[in-house]
């Protein structure tokens, strides 16, 4: 019986885990792809030249806050450095830093006026590094010429077109190029599925009619996939590991019961029924179920915290509904594990038994 209760209550402990796994995947999940930039941007609708500053507040605030990573909006313009022409990138960015974590900095982000981030195609082209400064130039938007000197604080790595961007806070972007009333482009970084995302652009196009929602379809796709193919490893492996289970109570079982021929031989030689035998070896069994299913509960959560932080770096948040599910599956699965071993207690013949046969 206690090799009974141990196979219940590892089966009961992995079916626990996984299932706490399987339902927070996606929120682990959702946090590591946040790592590789906006999965949702919002542009201009309706022929306007830009998102108002109105429009953004207005789109963001529908965003559940709960859900933001990141959000940063840009500016651009076209500028001089040295008679080359370069786009500069006005962008919050503290926002830019969250949105994009996937950026690798040599040097340290901005962190005062006249600081910029450069791409690395931009240095290599004008051979600056962390610590330079130089002029930049070009017409703002009053249409005057302007020349203003910026310190490179550091160098921005990402193996795409960022590294062709002078970076640049908004107010640094306003006093060399000229004040703006509105954004190029706004890129959120949510942390929300697919369907969360559609909804929220959705919400966003009924109530903010100067706006255009997207979805960046190369992230929100790439993170749908493997989502479900994730899901459907765990799955795959809990439904294996509650079969094995079974298999194990059943073997168990019957071991009881052959161990108990005599017992259940004078039980009917004496008047029982074969209902009650069944009842006693099921009414075993299912208490089995049941102080496995508590074991399991609270070892499940200790494993599923394991796996959280060992592959996640991160915790695994307790699931109130996972308790009556592996009590709940932890009792059917053993009460139908004994079904056969408690069908054949019934087919002990008293009168061979008792003649020691």
């Amino acid at each position: 019986m206690f090799v009974a209760l141990l196979a219940v209550a590892v089966g009961a402990t992995i079916l626990s885990g996984l299932v706490t796994i399987y339902y927070d995947i996606p929120r682990q999940m959702g946090q590591e792809f946040r790592s590789y930039g906006a999965n949702f941007i919002l542009t201009a609708a309706n022929g306007a030249e830009g998102v108002s500053e109105d429009a953004f507040l207005s789109s963001t605030a529908l965003i559940p806050s709960e859900k933001i990573v990141g959000i940063a909006p840009y500016r651009y313009e076209t500028v001089k450095i040295n008679e080359q022409p370069f786009m500069a990138a006005g962008v919050d960015l503290e926002g830019a830093r969250k949105a994009s974590p996937y950026w690798f900095v040599s040097g340290e982000w901005p962190d005062a006026a006249g600081s910029v981030l450069i791409g690395q195609e931009v240095a290599d082209m004008i051979h600056l590094l962390p610590g330079s400064r130089f002029t930049m130039t070009g017409t703002g938007l009053d249409g005057e010429s302007f020349s203003h000197d910026f310190n490179v604080s550091g160098i921005v790595q990402t193996g795409g077109a960022e590294e062709a961007f002078i970076f640049m806070s908004l107010n640094d972007f306003s006093g060399a190029i000229g004040e703006r009333a509105d954004y190029d482009v706004v890129e959120c970084s949510i942390s929300a599925s697919e369907q969360e995302l559609e909804a929220i652009g959705a919400v966003i196009s009924e109530n903010v009619a100067d706006v255009t929602p997207r979805l960046v379809k190369r992230v929100t796709q790439s993170e749908g996939i493997v989502l479900t193919k994730l899901q459907a490893l765990v799955f795959l492996v809990t439904a294996v590991v509650l079969a094995l289970t079974m298999i194990c109570v059943a073997t168990t079982m019957m071991a009881v019961v052959t161990e108990r021929r005599r017992e259940i031989g004078l039980k009917k030689a004496l008047g029982a029924s074969d209902r009650g035998i069944v009842m006693e070896f099921l009414g075993e069994g299912l208490a089995l179920g049941c102080l496995g299913g508590i074991l399991g509960v609270f070892l499940g959560f200790g494993f599923a915290q394991l796996i959280g932080v060992n592959v996640f770096n991160r915790s695994i948040s307790f699931q109130p509904l996972i308790v009556p599910f592996t009590l709940i599956a932890s009792i059917v699965a053993t009460g139908a594990a004994c079904l056969i071993p408690v069908r054949s207690a019934t087919d002990v013949d008293p009168a061979i038994v008792l003649r020691g046969e």
